[in-house]
């Protein structure tokens, strides 16, 4: 299986209902090793930092085996509207 900026966007929408996310493959030859994403939920409310991440690591599993590097900012709507507005 190869790792897609397009699969890794597409698993968080449909399985932490995603409303907004930003993947860009960071490897120096966008060889898909390295990610860094955003990746804004209503699911993010009222849950602290490392409880997101494992979130989001829990729906990648099968993927991050495949990645070398993967930087992850997690936000929920109203977050995100703050920092859009900044």
């Amino acid at each position: 299986m190869s790792v897609t900026p397009d699969l890794i966007r597409e698993k968080l929408i449909a399985e932490i209902g995603a409303i907004h996310v930003d993947v860009e493959d960071t490897s120096p030859n966008r060889c898909a090793a390295s990610f860094k994403v955003l990746v804004v939920s209503p699911q993010f409310e009222g849950k602290p930092l490392l409880q997101r991440h494992r979130m989001v690591n829990n729906c990648l599993a099968e993927e991050l085996k495949e990645i070398h590097a993967f930087e992850q900012k997690t936000l929920t709507p109203e977050q995100w509207e703050k920092k859009k507005a900044q």
